[in-house]
């Protein structure tokens, strides 16, 4: 049979002298075939040179290959960072995304996944903290979080207690006379908060005198800016002369942080070593390299697709079996040392 622009079912039928109904099995529930029959059909289509119509595989069986995303924002590091490690895992997955920014407005994520759902996406990946994991568990679709409350869904998240244990115990090392811990305040159930109990916990078993620093920084440049420049002048008030080991919360914070000392002092001044959390690509590219708690953004974005399409397969199968619980990963964090705390 010579090869034709477009091939139908009708013609792999044909082909391999099946039905058109097996055939349109082969597409949509393969696993209802035989792993022979599976091959002959397969090895058609690369005889015949099949091209897929995508539209006409949507119109048949639902199933788009679409994957809604909610962030919070691209304003810290860490958030774009984590967008484009998940949006390459296309080439292993083959799963296109739909991008939903959320700022924090619960009513307009509603708005945004009632949107995505219009679209018949096959799963839901949420990184912002607004809508609580119950209502999104009825929302009957697989989902997957990142680093927030996820009693309800599945999750991949970073140990943020041993992250957070990592860090104080490095400025400690350095004998600081006060360490810091600057954060954003938070629950005791996102897993954020691992970073301010690991920090805590250390300063309490080595009786270190520290102060943790609960503030809300906003969700742009100058805010941020306007709020680490006031902790700034309040720590050296407090703590004039003293070796101060500050760890912040994330990469985008350190960095804003050390620019305001390099504006004021010229260099960072010898009483300041900073750690920051995420190994975003701004704690290595900063005017001084930061030295960083790094979550494994690549493997944590990997394990969140792929989790995310197990349960997607599961769905297709003529019999699935869904998860009786919620599956939560959890990605070592890895220490980072570099100018900000090893100074050269």
């Amino acid at each position: 049979m010579g090869k034709k622009q477009n091939i139908t079912f009708n013609d792999i039928a044909k082909y391999t002298n099946f039905s058109k109904t097996t055939i349109s099995r082969y597409f949509n529930n393969p696993d209802s075939l035989t792993l022979e029959n599976q091959e002959i059909i397969a090895k058609a289509l690369v005889d015949l040179d099949y091209k897929e119509n995508k539209v006409a595989r949507i119109l048949a069986n639902g199933k788009t290959e679409f994957i809604g995303i909610i962030v919070p924002n691209l304003f810290l590091h860490y958030y774009s960072e984590m967008l484009d490690k998940i949006l390459s895992t296309y080439e292993q997955f083959g799963y296109k995304f739909l991008v939903f920014i959320g700022n924090q407005n619960e009513e307009n994520e509603r708005r945004y996944i009632k949107e995505l759902l219009s679209y018949k996406i096959e799963g839901l990946i949420i990184l912002s903290h607004t809508i609580p994991s119950k209502e999104l568990a009825a929302l009957s679709l697989p989902i997957v979080t990142i680093e927030r409350e996820d009693k309800y869904v599945c999750s991949v998240n970073t140990d943020n207690y041993m992250g957070g244990y990592q860090a104080t115990n490095l400025l400690a090392r350095h004998r600081c006379d006060v360490l810091i811990h600057i954060n954003s305040p938070s629950n005791e159930n996102i897993p954020a908060y691992g970073r301010i109990k690991g920090f805590m916990d250390v300063c309490a078993e080595k009786q270190l005198v520290h102060e943790l620093i609960l503030k809300e920084m906003g969700n742009g440049y100058e805010s941020l800016q306007e709020q680490l420049n006031q902790i700034i002048e309040n720590l050296e008030l407090k703590y004039p002369g003293k070796k101060k080991g500050i760890f912040l919360s994330n990469d985008t914070q350190a960095n804003v942080f050390l620019n305001l000392l390099m504006r004021k002092y010229g260099t960072l001044p010898k009483d300041y070593l900073l750690i920051g959390f995420d190994n975003s690509p701004i704690s290595r590219e900063a005017v001084i390299p930061i030295s960083t708690i790094g979550q494994q953004i690549d493997q944590i974005a990997y394990e969140a697709v792929s989790l995310l399409v197990e349960q997607m397969d599961e769905r297709k199968k003529r019999r699935p079996v869904p998860l009786k619980e919620p599956v939560h990963k959890v990605i070592t964090p890895i220490l980072l040392r570099r100018e900000t705390t090893e100074k050269i």
